[in-house]
């Protein structure tokens, strides 16, 4: 099943570290940052969650949570958990997804429909698709997909830079510009007439009839 930005997430249910979850009662009425992984025990990945681990109060700050998911049963999860304390200096307390018959991972469009139904036998090489994040709004709508190669490790500090815009513009009627940071100038939105911008935005810049600028509201 293909996957756009404002799909419903498809919702499923599933075996986590912290229990049996369906998913969209999970979310409740919160942001979702789904991440995935190919397999348990592979270097990159251990980094990924190990600083997720460390910036999840980031997220929480946000009203977000976090839930990772590997191709690998919910028992070696609990095992790399102790190496990714180990190794990285942060113990993951969001729960951890087991998707040993890789039915998240083909739901989420991260591997064929024939890609089998059990992940024993499967290499990360074979998983290397299932290196996804997707940030899902307290709407259950996908707001954010992207994925990575298996060699380059994620940057979750632009996750969180996104969900900084994302929750900003839900609000406003507005978007932020190329590189923008919070606090940084931001976009009035075509729809949004001038004086309308006036009454909202007084003060704003017009650098052209269709790029108007005013300070971050809130």
């Amino acid at each position: 099943m293909s996957l756009r930005i404002n799909d419903v997430a498809p919702n499923f249910t599933a075996r986590t570290t912290q229990g049996t979850i369906d998913f969209h009662t999970w979310i409740g009425d919160q942001w979702a940052i789904l991440f995935s992984h190919p397999k348990d025990f592979t270097p990159v990945c251990t980094t990924e969650l190990g600083y997720m681990a460390k910036i999840e109060p980031e997220f929480e700050r946000r009203n977000a949570k976090l839930i990772g998911l590997s191709v690998d049963p919910v028992e070696d999860h609990a095992r790399w958990a102790a190496d990714i304390e180990e190794t990285q200096g942060a113990a993951v307390k969001y729960p951890m997804i087991g998707d040993t018959d890789l039915a998240v991972a083909k739901l989420y469009n991260m591997l064929p429909a024939d890609a089998g139904d059990t992940s024993e036998g499967r290499t990360a090489a074979t998983n290397a698709t299932v290196r996804s994040v997707f940030v899902i709004g307290p709407d259950k709508r996908i707001k954010l997909m992207l994925t990575y190669p298996m060699t380059t490790g994620r940057n979750f500090d632009e996750i969180l830079r996104v969900l900084d815009s994302m929750q900003l513009t839900a609000k406003y009627k507005v978007a932020t510009p190329v590189n923008w940071k919070q606090g940084e100038d931001v976009i009035i939105t075509p729809a949004v007439s001038n004086e309308e911008a006036q009454q909202s935005f007084p003060g704003f810049k017009t650098i052209k009839p269709y790029l108007r600028t005013t300070k971050q509201p809130g």
